[in-house]
């Protein structure tokens, strides 16, 4: 785990790596981020909230721009001010950042806070608002400050703390100082898949993949592994040196290199022979422990296996492919997802592992959101863009009037909206829009909209988005609520947590898988890259308890319709089948198994 000092450093909210961004050229998620950071700063000076708002929701709108912000400046017939959200004062800010890579406004802001104070700002519980209270009222101006001080109690006797203040930011410094090293898997998907991009085109690259963390599908990463088979090292290495995203190069020998990209990401590189291709992709893949369980069985053959192969005394039995190394161990293939010493080998050993879901499986999108509540995209625009995914049906879940921040939908809304999917669907989009609702399970207990109005639906995916400090009886009376309610289909987002940034919420998952189980109710592996929740843990809990899972993307726009893949990652490590996944049904199926009728 990184110390304090070693996490402050890391920040991407130092002023030194704020000044550094500024120098960067200015792509849509820069602007944003810069946008982000001067909310932050005009917050913890107490600025009009209005003001501060105006920030947040443009560091969210150019955030979630289809277009390049550069593209739309290059266009004479396209104006920023054109953009909804966006007016003359912040048109003329991107326009700046753009084209100087600097923002006067945000540099004197920068001069009238404390850099050790920027790191305060992040830890989850904490925010620039509380942050501001601390520096003024004790004087904290670090993490090493901010330790001691809950340590000493004297948070918690601040107004508005409080003792579970106090150990919500304890407890959040640990979350952050882990998170510091790590980075979600869609991030790491998306810098893995721009650096392979970047090698295949050499043709002395022979075969090339990304191992480690990043290929078992874990939520997280750290370093970047990338393997390459070739007889010409020097030339691969020359090539990963000349990829435009690095920083530094940490070191370089005769087959091995490692970088550090722009954004302080480590990329590790070997190149390898031919025929220690599949031993190194193996190795390099891991997890530690699977390779440990390997190991061992190969002792017991009196083999020896190892990045280079596998062997005989010195005598070099196989190691070109994966599949070569199981089959000397008497074991089949084992998919990545499932590597990590849990169950795997007993499959293997049964001749039982799981037939793993693919994406393709996927019929239906059952949670989304439209312009109606806090979405980007029209009721048309996602049903269009579901279609061209090859999904045969799907169902807007647009918030309750509970989630107020989102604009949720009271029953009058609702019951319009349903009416124009009705009118959709009466002009035949080529996929079966269905009457939906992300309803709201209230902190007093109960449902956000009335029985008779969600008896009406489709489909009924219910969540807790506010009281999720409560006790662990609390919010788990109202989950199993929810659940015993005749209208409710499934439970979205079952922990509530934030990958990195929250922690899951305290709830009894054992008494919730039983409730499902009985009454007939799903359990949501929401695909958002930053929820991943079920997690795949909770997710094999859930079907040992024979819960169906329901994966679904929350998508709050057309294009994050296709982020279904991430939650298909997580499902394979939880070692789900088509079977296991409710939505790889047609939807006359689904309907049966949640006991509707109509539609």
């Amino acid at each position: 785990m990184a110390t304090v000092k070693q996490w402050h450093e890391s920040l991407n909210f130092s002023k030194m790596r704020l000044s550094h961004l500024l120098g960067q050229p200015m792509t849509n998620v820069r602007i944003a981020e810069v946008f982000d950071q001067i909310a932050d700063l005009l917050e913890f000076e107490g600025a009009n909230p209005f003001r501060v708002r105006a920030y947040r929701n443009a560091a969210r709108i150019v955030r979630d721009l289809p277009d390049a912000i550069t593209s739309i400046l290059a266009d004479p017939q396209r104006k920023l001010t054109d953009i909804d959200g966006i007016g003359d004062d912040l048109a003329d800010k991107i326009t700046t950042l753009a084209a100087t890579g600097s923002l006067p406004f945000l540099e004197e802001l920068l001069a009238r806070v404390p850099e050790s104070v920027l790191a305060l700002m992040r830890i989850p519980g904490l925010g620039p608002k509380k942050a501001a209270v601390l520096y003024k009222e004790l004087g904290v101006k670090t993490l090493a400050d901010l330790k001691a001080a809950c340590d000493s109690h004297k948070v918690q006797e601040l107004k508005g703390f409080g003792a579970k203040t106090e150990q919500t930011i304890l407890a959040g410094m640990t979350l952050a100082e882990t998170a510091a090293d790590r980075m979600l898997w869609a991030k790491a998907d998306a810098i893995a898949s721009n650096l392979l991009a970047h090698l295949k085109p050499l043709k002395e690259v022979k075969q090339l993949a990304a191992a480690g963390s990043y290929r078992r599908g874990s939520e997280t990463v750290g370093d970047l592994d990338l393997l390459v088979d070739s007889t010409e090292p020097e030339k691969v290495m020359d090539r990963l040196a000349a990829y435009p995203d690095v920083a530094a190069t940490i070191g370089r020998g005769d087959t091995k290199m490692s970088i550090r990209l722009e954004g302080g990401v480590q990329v590790d590189l070997r190149v390898v022979p031919e025929e220690s291709f599949g031993a190194a992709l193996l190795y390099f893949t891991g997890s530690k422990n699977h390779n440990i369980v390997l190991r061992g069985m190969a002792k017991d053959r009196g083999l020896k296996v190892n990045e280079y192969g596998i062997f005989r005394d010195d005598k070099f039995l196989a190691g070109r492919t994966e599949e070569e190394i199981y089959r000397m161990l008497d074991l089949p293939w084992i998919a990545p997802e499932l590597r990590e010493a849990r169950q795997e080998f007993a499959w293997a050993a049964a001749g039982e592992l799981p037939e793993l879901i693919e994406l393709a499986d996927i019929r239906g999108d059952l949670h989304m959101h439209t312009t109606e509540s806090d979405g980007r995209s029209t009721l048309a625009e996602m049903a269009a863009a579901a279609k061209a995914l090859g999904h045969s049906y799907i169902a807007i879940t647009d918030h309750s009037k509970r989630t107020s921040m989102a604009n949720g939908l009271d029953s009058r809304r609702l019951l319009k909206q349903w009416s124009e999917i009705d009118a959709l669907n009466a002009e035949k989009p080529g996929i079966l829009v269905l009457k939906g609702v992300e309803c709201d399970i209230l902190e007093k207990g109960g449902l956000d909209i009335d029985d008779d109005t969600l008896a009406e639906a489709d489909w009924v995916i219910c969540s807790i988005h506010y009281g999720q400090n409560q006790s662990r009886q609390q919010i788990t009376e109202r989950i199993l609520q929810a659940i015993e309610n005749p209208n409710v289909a499934a439970i979205a987002h079952p922990t509530g947590r934030l990958i990195n940034r929250r922690k899951p919420y305290e709830v009894d998952l054992e008494a919730v898988y039983k409730a499902a189980a009985k009454h007939g109710k799903f359990l949501e592996l929401n695909s958002n890259p930053e929820r991943l929740d079920l997690d795949d843990i909770h997710c094999a809990a859930a079907k040992q308890h024979g819960v169906k899972i329901v994966i679904n993307t929350d998508a709050h726009r057309a294009d994050a319709l296709a982020g279904l893949r991430y939650g298909i990652m997580q499902a394979r490590r939880a070692g789900l089948t088509k079977e296991d996944v409710a939505n790889t049904r047609t939807w006359v199926q689904m309907r049966k198994l949640i006991g509707k009728t109509h539609s």
